[in-house]
């Protein structure tokens, strides 16, 4: 349970959120209507820097905002529609991976933070082949080609990166547990 929150904590938590509202906009729209975008460099800092409930807040208010129809969404796009669309079940799976990222907190080792890290980036990539499949009518390996393989090695570079980033960004910040 997350106790009484500091207006540096709901801030930062805030500034999190439109980080990836503005990373989701850099984005390279595909044939398969997955866009190659920075989102899970965002959504890695959000649960790097802010912890796993913070992190976990600001991604649901990113999401949130976009299901209300504000364009946060890739391509400045929005709506509760994109929750049902192709990219909808990576939509979902950003929450769990700033969670599951965030739970690296518990530990020093850089590798264990980082392969935290991972995890959380393979339940989101989880997340959105299924939901692909789904509507695609694709069976679950022809969709893991299609929307997750070609996106992999930059999102798992996009987790390593938001890694270090974070290291600096919490020294500038004075957080513990740096």
């Amino acid at each position: 349970m997350m106790s009484k929150i500091s207006t540096r904590r709901l801030v930062l938590t805030a500034m999190f959120a439109a980080l990836t509202a503005v990373l989701a906009q850099i984005s390279i729209p595909l044939p398969t209507g997955v866009p190659i975008t920075l989102q899970t460099l965002a959504v890695s800092l959000c649960g790097y820097v802010l912890g796993w409930q913070y992190g976990g807040v600001a991604v649901l208010v990113y999401l949130l905002l976009g299901a209300v129809g504000v364009p946060v969404f890739a391509g400045f796009t929005g709506g509760f529609s994109h929750f049902f669309g192709y990219t909808g079940g990576f939509l979902i799976g950003f929450l769990f991976m700033a969670i599951i990222t965030g739970f690296s907190f518990k530990f020093s080792n850089k590798f264990i933070k980082i392969a935290f890290g991972i995890a959380g980036l393979l339940v989101c990539h989880l997340f959105g082949v299924i939901q692909f499949s789904f509507l695609s009518g694709n069976g679950f390996l022809k969709s893991l080609v299609l929307v997750s393989l070609p996106y992999i090695v930059k999102d798992i570079i996009s987790v390593v990166a938001a890694y270090f980033v974070s290291i600096a960004i919490r020294k500038a910040l004075h957080f513990e547990n740096v």
